[in-house]
């Protein structure tokens, strides 16, 4: 199972971040994707596009992989989150270099680890 904080916590973004994708792709567990290549920048994530064609990265940890076809085996959204520095931020999960986080407008989405400080 992905990482997972017991205890949300709070953060402060030190260096902004704006979103790369604008339409990111999601999965439900159990479904099956196309996999493509693995990121060289962020090691742990893979590309993968789903049946209806949508393509994004997806950590490898939420893959049971079988050469070109993967299973998801948990739900996964690919959603980034939009930072600017002095912003709070809850971390809600971990996963290759990237934290799952809400901000305060309640609002939530993968961000670079290295965007976030010292929590």
């Amino acid at each position: 199972m992905p990482f997972r904080y017991q205890q949300p916590i709070s953060a402060l973004i030190v260096a902004d971040y704006t979103t790369k994708f604008v339409d990111p792709v999601k999965a439900r567990a159990g479904e099956t994707v196309t996999l493509g290549e693995k990121d060289t920048e962020w090691p742990g994530w893979i590309w993968c596009t789903t049946a209806s064609g949508k393509s994004g990265w997806v950590p490898e940890s939420y893959l049971e992989c079988d050469g070109e076809r993967g299973v998801m085996k948990f739900d996964y959204d690919a959603t980034e989150l939009t930072v600017k520095v002095g912003d709070i931020v809850t971390v809600l999960k971990e996963e290759s270099g990237w934290y799952w986080c809400a901000n305060m407008k309640g609002e939530t989405g993968w961000v670079p680890k290295e965007n976030i400080g010292t929590m």
